[in-house]
C-alpha cells in the first residue's frame, strides 16, 4: 500500500495520494484527533459511526503509479523474517531514501513499471509481513480527517464505503499503532554522509 508523494501530487488512488498517510508533518495531524489521558479521541461525526471497507483486491494501491512505503523499526524486523535475508542484504535489495520536507525516510523501492517492489504474480509476496502503511489502509489520518476526504479517496478505491463494517474503536487502533509504530526517520546531517548507502544511513539512525 503505497503513500504520499510529497514532491509531485499524483491522487490516483492509496499509494500516491499525497500526504495521505500522515502528512508532512511527523505527528498525526492534531486538528483531528488529541490525547487526552491517554485516550485517543475522534473529532468527526463520520468516524464515530464507523466506515465500511473492504479490499477488493483490484491491486490498484500496490501498481501502476510511484509512490512511498515508508517503514518502522518494527516493519524492518517483519520484512527480514519474511525474507529470510541478512539485514544489509535486505537494505540495499528492498529500500531507498526519500526527502519529505527535511527529513529522510526510509521507503521500499519500487519496479520500473512503479509495482511495489514486492509485488509478483498478481500477489503481495510479503502479505503476512506487510508494514503498517498497507496493513491500516485506508483509515490513515488524512483520509479519516473529514468526510470529503474519505469521499475523495472514494473515487480511488472501489472497497471504500462498501463490505466490512469498522467500528471506531477500530479506526481508533489503527491510529494508535501508528502513534507507536513511528517511521525511521533522520535530519539531514545525520544522512549527508552516507546519502548512497543504506545500510549506513540506517544503522547511523
Amino acid at each position: 500500500m503505497k503513500g504520499e508523494v510529497p514532491e509531485r501530487s499524483k491522487g490516483a488512488d492509496c499509494k500516491s495520494v499525497g500526504y495521505a498517510f500522515e502528512g508532512s508533518n511527523p505527528s498525526l495531524p492534531i486538528f483531528f484527533i488529541r490525547i487526552l489521558l491517554g485516550k485517543l479521541i475522534l473529532d468527526t461525526s463520520h468516524i464515530k459511526r464507523g466506515l465500511h471497507f473492504s479490499c477488493t483486491r483490484c491491486s490498484n494501491c500496490c501498481r501502476h503509479t510511484p509512490g512511498y512505503v515508508f517503514l518502522s523499526k518494527k516493519d524492518i524486523t517483519n520484512l527480514l523474517s519474511a525474507t529470510g535475508l541478512p539485514r544489509s542484504e535486505f537494505l540495499r535489495k528492498y529500500c531507498r531514501i526519500v526527502s519529505v520536507n527535511g527529513f529522510y525516510r526510509l521507503s521500499l523501492r519500487e519496479k520500473q513499471n512503479y509495482d511495489c517492489i514486492f509485488w509478483a504474480d498478481n500477489a503481495c509476496q510479503v502479505y503476512k509481513k506487510r508494514p503498517l502503511q498497507c496493513q491500516s489502509y485506508p483509515f490513515w489520518s488524512s483520509i479519516i480527517s473529514s468526510d470529503s476526504s474519505w469521499q475523495e479517496q472514494k473515487r480511488m478505491c472501489p472497497g471504500i464505503d462498501k463490505g466490512v463494517f469498522h467500528p471506531k474503536r477500530k479506526i481508533e487502533y489503527w491510529l494508535k499503532r501508528r502513534l507507536k509504530e513511528r517511521f525511521i526517520e533522520l535530519l539531514p546531517h545525520h544522512v549527508a554522509p552516507y546519502i548512497d548507502d543504506v545500510e549506513k544511513i540506517q544503522s547511523h539512525g
